[in-house]
């Protein structure tokens, strides 16, 4: 097999390949037997058309289709290894010349992953923050933990307020029409969380157990649907329930019936290490993402828009997983937010370009900087997995092998970690 690589653009070339003739009348062979077994010939059993009756009534030409999937494939990877190029999506072939007793010649039309021009990636100059713990953020966040612990309790004789969850049924009018979608029976909205459109939750405030009220609102300008965009809308409500969070008291009790503390001051405590670790983390990240901005902007390369979808592709596939884990479906998120698969893909365009354009810079860098995952690094990552999923650590390696052999993922990002912990060490934080 011959192969010959020539770039036409920036991130696109011709691979031609030359597959000589003796291959390709073993395809041929191959793609007869596959064939005749579905041919039917007067005179003949189904599937024992001799060769010779087969051409000479369908022409070998209708051999040629199967003989290119039998030899195609592994002809192109063949080629593409010859190369020593890199495609990153499926290529367009054109038959150059195909028939019997002569080489096959094809020409595929390939999308490469493309050569990156680092530019300036040491002694970066960067600028540093001060992530500070203060006193009054691990209050907030006791605040939080006394929150989230709360006895939930049924108020019969009071009025709603905010930070109450009511049980309610509602129905919108917008010009005294009722709208699809504006209606829903014993649904729970807690008052202040803004899941409804401006001004429609604040009105409940005041609400008693068993009161109806009309409330007047405005749907926003940019609301998703465009009909109610805009419009002023009435909203009928029945209240049925009103509940509340009963708040514990932030003592020695609650600091023991919550974590294997004693003391409220050693709750404190702890509090305030993991905020700190919060910090440093915080710190890190952000000296990092301003490294790799820059590294990434001192780059010059031009970059496929074949790469850019598929990370989107990822992305998409991400976002579904998500919305299945918090139990809503797919079609019907597209539904209640007006929304499309086209316009979600639009709106993940940028962000997949930066994950592509970074990913590609710290590759070359870790190339460049002779950055690679020793096996102690790999043994040290599948240690990790393993510890985090509670399983056996070979376990786990035979897992992530089933799925890449080679663990390729897996080194690329440990590889993306250490180069970018290589910038660090090689910047200037100020």
């Amino acid at each position: 097999m011959f192969a010959k690589w020539e770039k036409t653009e920036a991130n696109i070339g011709v691979l031609e390949v030359e597959i000589d003739s003796q291959q390709l009348d073993d395809a041929l062979d191959k793609a007869f037997k596959k064939v005749v077994k579905q041919v039917k010939v007067p005179g003949f059993r189904q599937g024992k058309v001799p060769r010779k009756i087969f051409e000479q009534r369908f022409g070998i030409q209708a051999l040629y289709e199967d003989a290119l999937d039998f030899l195609l494939p592994d002809a192109y990877g063949h080629a593409v290894e010859e190369a020593k190029i890199e495609p990153v999506s499926r290529p367009q072939i054109d038959i150059v010349q195909i028939e019997q007793g002569k080489p096959l010649i094809f020409k595929a039309t390939v999308t490469v992953k493309p050569e990156v021009q680092l530019g300036e990636y040491k002694n970066l100059p960067i600028e540093s923050a001060e992530f500070e713990v203060k006193a009054e953020d691990v209050e907030a966040e006791l605040v939080n933990l006394q929150k989230s612990h709360a006895e939930i309790i049924v108020v019969e004789d009071g009025e709603s307020a905010e930070g109450d969850t009511v049980i309610i049924d509602f129905k919108g009018f917008v010009n005294g029409e009722a709208f699809e979608g504006g209606e829903a029976e014993k649904y729970q909205l807690e008052i202040g969380s803004g899941t409804f459109i401006p001004g429609f939750e604040e009105q409940l405030i005041g609400m008693k157990k068993g009161e109806d009220r009309d409330i007047d609102v405005t749907f926003p300008a940019d609301y998703h649907v465009a009909g109610l965009a805009g419009q002023p809308a009435v909203f009928k409500i029945h209240l049925h329930e009103i509940k509340r969070k009963q708040l514990p008291v932030l003592d020695d009790e609650f600091a023991k019936d919550i974590s294997e503390f004693n003391t409220l001051d050693e709750l404190k405590a702890d509090v305030e290490q993991k905020l700190q670790e919060k910090a440093e983390n915080d710190k890190k990240a952000y000296i990092e993402d301003q490294i790799i901005e820059k590294a990434v902007s001192n780059a010059n390369f031009e970059l496929p828009q074949e790469m850019v979808d598929s990370e989107i592709d990822i992305m998409v596939d991400d976002f579904k997983q998500r919305l299945q884990m918090q139990g809503i479906p797919y079609d019907a998120y597209l539904q209640y937010t007006g929304s499309s698969e086209a316009a979600l893909r639009a709106d993940m365009q940028e962000n997949a370009a930066k994950r592509v354009r970074t990913r590609l810079v710290l590759e070359q860098i870790g190339k460049v900087e002779n950055i690679e995952a020793t096996e102690d690094d790999l043994h040290e990552e599948i240690a990790k997995i393993a510890d985090s999923a509670q399983m056996d650590f070979n376990q786990v390696k035979q897992i992530l092998e089933s799925r890449d052999p080679n663990l390729s993922g897996l080194r690329g990002d440990i590889v993306a970690r250490k180069t970018v912990a290589f910038l660090v060490d090689n910047s200037k934080v100020s």
